[in-house]
């Protein structure tokens, strides 16, 4: 049996840019995708603390060490510039995987940077 895991999050980062414009996705600093493990265009789900709203979409690379966390396309009516977001990935671990499992968390100041986990 498979069970579905967080695998990593990006707790409370800040949006800092709302476009309807476009096709839609998330664009994260890449710093912070990397630090993560989340690949470009792979499924995240991000929760807004601000609102409550909860919405799944794909993560994009933003310029790295810019802090950008960018509501593209529908997703930019989730949320507002200023809005405090969790971006959380989930993936699928076997039995024993599952029971050593220790998600990723990576922790972010008012500008998007990242600062030791407490």
């Amino acid at each position: 049996m498979l069970r579905q895991m967080l695998r990593a999050k990006i707790h409370r980062a800040l949006v800092t840019d709302a476009c309807l414009d476009y096709e839609g996705s998330l664009t994260v600093d890449e710093d912070l995708l990397e630090a993560a493990g989340i690949f470009p265009y792979e499924l995240v789900m991000v929760s807004n603390l601000n609102n409550g709203e909860r919405f799944t979409t794909y993560a994009m690379a933003g310029t790295r060490g810019k802090g950008d966390v960018v509501l593209n396309g529908p997703t930019a009516r989730k949320g507002v510039i200023g809005d405090q977001v969790i971006i959380f990935c989930y993936e699928y671990y076997n039995e024993e995987e599952a029971k050593h499992h220790r998600p990723r968390v990576i922790q972010v100041d008012a500008q998007n940077r990242m600062v030791p986990s407490s």
